[in-house]
């Protein structure tokens, strides 16, 4: 299946190796703290005590709530002192998703798959959101957040040119590609009492799956 786009729109101003950019380590968030605590909630709302969870796209703090108790939560990053540094991590690699699309996951092995503040920066956004759904068991769900902050180089062509109710436009886009039935739009946060926070989000329709062990680093080994 070709992609509804062209490359030019997953072309970024700096197309230097993204490992590079992200080498040094950035111990900071990318939202305020207002969208920090609205996107908390919406989790608190949606997982479950219990989940497998897959933080894509993560870095030194996951925003889960942190009176949730999870099964694991699973990180994938491009920086290893970030990742290692999350505490609530469990297992974690390293992976530009850029060059490979492919999750090291099996099949049906999780719950759900959390995508924070990093949606901009794919330019193979449908072969990884076709993973996405590959490594969700039924009835997992993927919630794709954003803001209006991004590293401007680094964001694809298409994500600068839009405005926050297109880039959710385009988001929904990539996960019915994917084979998402009927993405949902969620507003977080307005932006009227500092930054704005969408959710993009939708499920696999549920029935019985395989309940597989994820086998990746553990907290503090090496990526």
């Amino acid at each position: 299946m070709t992609d509804p786009l062209p490359p030019a729109a997953f072309a970024k101003e700096d197309a230097g190796d993204d490992t590079l950019f992200y080498r040094p380590a950035r111990l900071v968030t990318h939202i305020d703290e207002p969208a920090v605590a609205a996107l908390s909630a919406h989790y608190a709302r949606r997982l479950r005590p219990g989940d497998r969870v897959l933080d894509l796209m993560s870095s030194w703090v996951s925003h889960l709530p942190p009176d949730l108790p999870l099964s694991e939560v699973v990180g994938h990053g491009m920086n290893a002192t970030e990742l290692a540094a999350n505490p609530r991590l469990t297992r974690w690699w390293v992976q530009d998703l850029n060059r490979d699309a492919a999750l090291p996951l099996p099949d049906a092995s999780l719950d759900a798959v959390l995508c924070c503040v990093g949606v901009q920066y794919l330019q193979r956004p449908f072969a990884v959101f076709a993973e996405v759904r590959r490594v969700l068991a039924p009835g997992g769900r993927v919630i794709v957040s954003f803001s209006n902050r991004c590293f401007p180089t680094k964001a694809v062509a298409a994500w600068r040119s839009l405005d926050m109710a297109g880039r959710a436009a385009l988001v929904r886009l990539y996960l019915e590609r994917a084979g998402f039935d009927a993405p949902e739009v969620r507003v977080l946060s307005d932006g009227r009492d500092g930054d704005p926070l969408v959710a993009v989000e939708a499920r696999v329709p549920p029935g019985p799956g395989p309940d597989s062990a994820v086998g990746l680093p553990r907290r503090g080994a090496d990526a």
